[in-house]
């Protein structure tokens, strides 16, 4: 399978051996990234983006690749996160096809790619690979670090595992734990690929390809990524002009339908499926009590609390299901319960869990606001 790697991204070499949390290690692998700004001469002013479960490194366009990046109306000159006062690094999550190490790429032990004999991934693996990055970089400590989505779990590994590493921290839309719910949509999500009989146990090819299975798995996401308002308001209860065909009595009939099918299909292609399945499932098992205690019953507010940062906010979107917000505001309770400066901030979005990637109106000053406060 072919690895999807945007131009200008660049590479860091983790240590090899690289262990693994949950047992193995990797040789030879890399972490892609890119970066925005300059690094001011104290190396003070470096802050670090770790993403969602599809994201690539590129956040924004630059000189490399002027292209627009996933957070393009977030980060640049005189946006929020201010390219002219930050130097801005962005990693691709280990595991991932976007450049760094994952299932995708090849093993150097038998020249065959990965594939499912990938060690078994977490996001404390994803959180020590992007500290790597950071200190490749010759950076001490990050003003800042900024995880999204999945990357918001990414963000409080990293700052457990690697203390003093970032002065502060912004948790947009993460969690410290997956909740029953999110684990049951990435649950159904996993089965849609593993039962597409191209899937084949991880060994399928450009020619039979689990098109259906990841179809299938990017709808269940993206409907989960927008907000039952959102729907409604944006397709209703709106037809295609199309009339269903006697050969397909239940295909497409609603706007909605289509929107989904379009969405999906742009993105199979893009995404290897064994990466997805490994990072959907490292979600599933993060929760921050674990670092602290053997107890399964033990608060994950005190997980929390064992993090040290000068200053935090956690922000999130009223009409998010996927991370919804009790997740934020339980981020910013547990890291006050530790003697942190911690501020929850809800906003009152009907954008669901994507609404940080759209609704800058909300999120950009929140961000801004904070970035200038330190």
């Amino acid at each position: 399978m072919t690895e999807f790697i945007p131009p200008g991204t660049r590479f860091h070499a983790l240590p090899s051996p690289f262990p693994m949390h949950r047992g193995g290690e990797l040789h030879g692998a890399r972490v892609a990234y890119e970066t925005w700004g300059r690094l001011d001469a104290k190396r003070g002013n470096a802050i670090l983006i770790v993403t969602g479960l599809s994201p690539d490194a590129h956040a924004a366009s630059h000189a490399d690749n002027p292209e627009p990046g996933w957070w393009e109306r977030m980060l640049g000159p005189g946006k929020p996160i201010d390219t002219d006062r930050w130097f801005v690094v962005c990693v691709n999550s280990l595991g991932s096809c976007k450049g760094s190490t994952g299932p995708a790429s090849v093993d150097p032990a038998t020249g065959q790619l990965y594939r499912l004999d990938f060690p078994a991934l977490s996001i404390e693996d994803v959180a020590d690979a992007a500290a790597e990055v950071v200190r490749g970089l010759g950076i001490e400590q990050l003003a800042c670090l900024i995880g999204n989505s999945m990357g918001g779990m990414t963000a409080l590994s990293l700052l457990l595992r690697h203390p003093g590493l970032a002065r502060t921290h912004i948790n947009v839309s993460g969690s410290a734990q997956a909740l029953p719910f999110s684990i049951a949509i990435r649950s159904l999500q996993r089965e849609a690929i593993r039962l597409d009989p191209a899937w084949n146990n991880g060994h399928y090819s450009e020619d039979s390809y689990p098109e259906s299975g990841m179809r299938m798995a990017r709808k269940l996401g993206v409907i989960t990524y927008r907000s039952a308002l959102e729907w409604h308001g944006r397709f209703g209860r709106v037809r295609l002009d199309t009339d269903l065909r006697d050969d397909d009595p239940f295909g497409m009939e609603f706007e909605v339908e289509s929107y989904l099918e379009g969405h999906a299909r742009r993105f199979v292609r893009r995404f290897d499926p064994n990466c997805y399945l490994y990072l959907s499932r490292s979600m599933d098992w993060f929760d921050l009590a674990e670092h602290v205690s053997d107890d399964a019953h033990l608060c994950v507010l005190r997980g929390l609390a064992h993090i040290r940062i000068d200053k935090a906010l956690a922000i999130g979107a009223t009409t998010d299901i996927l991370f919804p917000l009790q997740q934020q505001e339980q981020i910013a309770e547990g890291l006050r319960l530790g003697g942190n400066d911690a501020e929850f901030l809800g906003l009152d979005s009907p954008q669901g869990h994507d609404a940080f990637l759209v609704d800058m109106e909300r999120f950009g000053p929140a961000i801004g606001d904070f970035l200038d406060s330190i």
